[in-house]
């Protein structure tokens, strides 16, 4: 491809060779530049040769637009040349032209170059002032905006810019006028002007273009009334007060223009005025003119026939706002009006009445900010919801759209209701939430807690009487299932932590809400710990009150709440700490029947799912596969409920999960061996559970001898379901792999390390004499399954207990700045470069990792080696920005490609040095989902 790049460069230079009579480069020869300029193939050499060409035509070209765009690409995709472009372009006399545009043109490269070089910026900065204010005033009107949009890219002195910008304000051209407005709000954020006469100057000037015939001119003089209004405020601490209510009154005048954009820009700038006089922001509020004495004195004591007119320019401006008929203008006074409720609690009472109105507005975005100011008010002490109100608010929790729902029990959780009448009917509103929007589960009952939080002598006597809805339901058992039940158990175990003293809650609530343990400590993940809450949970369930509870919160304490810390250590375990959790001494209570550990909550949370496993074998070896099945789902069920946080991110979790779907699979491939059943085509269920067990021993690390034993002992199981089919024609592999997983297995059995001796299960020494008696004769024609029936029939499932820190295989693959609206651009044959970034968790050094490549719909895959040098980082993280080069690109318009991250299983006769570039010669395991990456060709 390089060579092919020197020959196209070297035929591109042969025909753009300047003739002895100084013609220019053609349109075509400066096309064909470009393209090689852009190409990061073209060789040094070539790119030196079309830097000397380039800047030898800009002598000879009377029109050196396109030969200034190529040296500009030139600098920003050879950073190595951009001393050469910049000198070239200011030593060619070209800013000292007589055309205008030209010489902007070498500004901008000039510019452009010293952004990107920090050592020439000083030269672009002894850019002479008189040849830009020369270039300012030159007659071509479309040169003009860039220059002085651009005017803070060279060291023009501020005075002068001053003049340009205000002289240019009352140029013919509107965006001449945009451009000097923008222009002066830049001048007056730099800080560079101290003059008041100055300051004022330019502040009456932008007041005037306010009525301005262009919408844009409109918008930038509402910018720079703001900017200059704040710098008279700054610099004039006596008269402070008076040109806050003058800069508010006079963007208050243009919130009714007859544009949308000039009434969005008016209500965003009146949102950043910091000072304001109460009376002028109550008049923002009422359309009926209010006149007071004090609001006089602000207005610079203006008559009263003035005070009349400056009085209906702002009066009812937020109204106006709020019920204007687009929801970007709404969504902008509603933004204002919330940064403003800080300026007095009695405009933020006022204001709270225009609120409750937007909650109903149309618009989702305009909903989420009126929730979003309440919540700042809540916040500051401001919000005051009356009786009128809560009804209104509480039938937004039934809005359609989620993020309002989640907007309003977000200023619930700071809510102090004032009577129990209106606590009930909060919380009943809320458990009707938990029947009509079940995915909100999590975030109802993390506002429950709050709520009972803040009203702990409301939530007793709730408690007392629903308390019968969370007793047993039958045989001592609680309703697993029942989300009322949790909510309420949320609600109760919240009392304690209020600060109102005798919120007693019977002990045996406690009990209750420990079986919810994994659904609740999801939901209050973001303040408690798991195993906090257990701890609390144990702690309250054997105390009858009063409770002298200290509790400590994760991170963010809950709003209102002040800083309780762990009471001290006895022996390294807080006195709260109980080293088990017992039986409840409650009928029909049920506890978790294990020794705790709080540094190890995950295992024992697991463990006691997997206890429960075992016990659907039976079901399988009777035939009552279907039900087995579904028990095997509600585990899955009950393991997602009790995971969260931490625990769901943990390696023993997602070893868990795995383990769940192979015996699922396992269920459904015994079916073949029952008298009762048909044999079926059983290879696909087979084939997947052998490429799930290989996963299961590959993907994860610090196994221990016996979680090891248990995935060999399912692994032989596999082989010999296979092997127990008449059809199956593979006899010689499967029982190749049955051998070396037999003979990995009584290595492991003979091995002393560990935690003890293991004996080998009775399935295991079947196992071990079938393959002695039969060795190697397995074949076509002698080949008999009806042994491996039988040795079948011994596999019982034993009990899997895991032993806690299990680490887990994987990856994760971004591609950046690529969907099908940005896709990667290709040119069809070539090869192209898809930018990956790459992080790797618990991948050993030694692994062999590809990226997989195929485009979709065609059966066409294509793997690239990772190399390990590339990765920075430890074992347990690693990460690569890696460029991999797919080089089957189709001849299509556009076309994609799935990219998927591999870690090939090496044999043990396999090592680093036997690698082969060319493609994996093993088994894979992903490491990640897919990423679909979009390609468009280049046209």
């Amino acid at each position: 491809m390089e060579a092919h790049a020197t020959g196209a460069c070297n035929q591109s230079l042969n025909l753009q060779s300047i003739s002895p009579s100084g013609e220019p480069l053609s349109t075509e020869t400066l096309a064909s530049l470009r393209s090689l300029i852009t190409n990061p193939s073209t060789p040094a050499p070539a790119i030196s040769s079309i830097a000397e060409t380039l800047t030898r035509s800009l002598h000879l070209s009377r029109d050196p637009h396109r030969t200034l765009k190529l040296l500009s690409d030139l600098a920003a995709h050879h950073p190595h040349l951009s001393p050469l472009v910049f000198h070239s372009v200011r030593s060619n006399s070209l800013l000292s032209t007589e055309s205008t545009r030209v010489a902007a043109e070498s500004l901008d490269v000039l510019a452009s170059i010293g952004d990107r070089n920090q050592d020439l910026a000083p030269a672009v900065e002894k850019i002479d002032d008189r040849l830009f204010a020369s270039l300012c005033f030159s007659p071509s009107p479309e040169v003009r905006p860039w220059l002085l949009r651009n005017a803070g890219r060279f060291s023009v002195q501020p005075y002068l810019l001053s003049i340009l910008f205000l002289g240019f304000t009352k140029d013919p051209y509107a965006d001449v006028r945009t451009a000097a407005l923008d222009g002066l709000v830049g001048l007056s954020e730099s800080g560079a002007i101290d003059d008041g006469d100055v300051i004022r100057g330019c502040y009456f000037r932008a007041g005037e273009l306010l009525n301005d015939m262009e919408v844009g001119v409109r918008c930038a003089a509402i910018r720079a009334v703001l900017a200059w209004g704040l710098t008279l405020v700054d610099c004039d601490s006596e008269a402070k007060a008076y040109w806050s209510d003058e800069v508010f009154v006079k963007i208050c005048s243009v919130v009714r223009d007859m544009s949308v954009e000039v009434r969005i820009e008016a209500f965003n700038a009146l949102g950043r005025i910091g000072m304001v006089s109460q009376d002028i922001l109550l008049q923002t509020l009422s359309k009926k003119v209010l006149v007071t004495p004090k609001e006089k004195k602000s207005l610079a004591q203006s008559s009263d026939e003035q005070m009349e007119i400056s009085g209906c320019s702002f009066a009812g401006a937020f109204m106006h706002g709020l019920e204007d008929e687009f929801h970007e203008v709404r969504k902008a006074a509603c933004h204002s009006l919330g940064k403003l409720t800080k300026l007095s609690s009695k405009f933020a009472g006022e204001a709270l009445n225009l609120l409750m109105d937007v909650l109903n507005d149309d618009s989702v975005l305009v909903r989420l900010e009126a929730f979003e100011i309440m919540h700042q008010m809540a916040t500051s002490g401001h919000l005051k919801v009356q009786d009128k109100h809560m009804h209104m608010f509480l039938g937004t929790l039934v809005d359609c759209n989620t993020l309002t729902r989640s907007a309003a029990r977000k200023i619930l959780k700071l809510a102090k209701l004032p009577d129990l009448k209106l606590f009930r009917s909060t919380i009943d509103t809320l458990l009707d939430n938990l029947d009509m929007f079940p995915q909100d589960e999590e975030d109802i009952l993390n506002v429950l807690f709050h709520i009972g939080r803040n009203h702990g002598k409301f939530v007793v006597r709730i408690i007392k009487e629903v308390s019968h809805q969370m007793e047993p339901v039958a045989n001592g058992k609680l309703g697993f299932d029942n989300v009322r039940v949790a909510a309420l158990l949320v609600l109760a175990i919240s009392a304690p932590l209020s600060q109102e003293r005798d919120c007693r809650i019977p002990p045996s609530i406690f009990s209750y809400a420990v079986t919810y343990l994994g659904r609740i400590s999801s939901a209050l993940s973001d303040v408690i710990h798991q195993d906090g809450l257990l701890n609390y949970l144990s702690h309250c369930s054997r105390s009858s009150g009063p409770y002298d509870i200290k509790f400590d919160f994760r991170e963010r304490e809950l709003p209102g709440s002040v800083a309780m810390p762990l009471p001290p250590e006895r022996g390294g375990i807080s006195e709260i700490f109980s080293p088990t959790v017992k039986e409840s001494r409650e009928a029909g209570t049920s506890l978790v029947k294990y020794s705790l550990d709080v540094h190890d909550v995950e295992t024992k949370l697991i463990n006691v799912v997997l206890e429960k496993v075992k016990d659907i074998w039976p079901f399988v070896q009777a035939g009552y596969t279907t039900e087995a099945l579904r028990t095997l789902r509600n585990y899955r069920k009950e393991l997602a409920t009790l995971a969260s946080g931490s625990i769901a991110s943990g390696g023993s979790f997602a070893f868990t999960m795995q383990y769940l779907k192979i015996l699922k699979l396992l269920a459904k491939a015994w079916v073949n061996i029952l008298p009762s059943s048909g044999m079926g085509d059983m290879d696909f269920v087979l084939e997947k559970l052998d490429a799930r067990l290989s996963e299961l021993k590959s993907m994860f690390l610090r196994l221990s001898k016996e979680e090891e034993l248990h995935i060999l002992e399912l692994i032989l199981v596999t082989c010999m379901l296979k092997l127990s089919k008449v059809e199956i024609c593979c006899h010689l592999g499967s029982f190749r792999k049955l051998s070396c997983t037999m003979a990995h297995a009584e290595s492991l059995l003979r091995d002393g390390s560990g935690s003890g001796s293991v004996e080998p299960s009775r399935f295991m020494i079947e196992v071990r004499k079938l393959s002695s008696e039969i060795g190697t004769s397995v074949n076509g024609s002698s080949f008999n399954p009806i042994p491996f029936r039988r040795a079948l029939e011994s596999f019982s499932l034993n009990q899997l207990m895991l032993c806690g820190g299990l680490k887990q295989i994987k990856a994760d693959l971004d591609i950046a700045d690529n969907d099908n609206d940005h896709p990667l651009r290709f040119v069809a044959g070539l090869p192209v470069g898809i930018p990956c970034h790459i992080t790797l968790h618990n991948v050993l050094v030694q692994s062999r990792i590809w990226l997989k490549m195929t485009v979709n719909g065609i059966d066409d895959t294509q793997f690239v080696y990772l190399d390990p040098t590339l990765l920075s980082g430890c074992d347990d993280r690693r990460r690569v920005t890696f460029i991999a080069p797919f080089y089957k690109t189709p001849k299509a318009l556009s076309f994609t490609v799935g990219v998927c991250i591999c870690m090939e299983h090496l044999s043990e006769v396999d090592n680093a040095s036997s690698l082969k570039r060319c493609g994996p010669r093993h088994e894979l395991s992903y490491l990640c989902q897919e990423k679909e990456v979009f390609l468009s060709m280049v046209k």
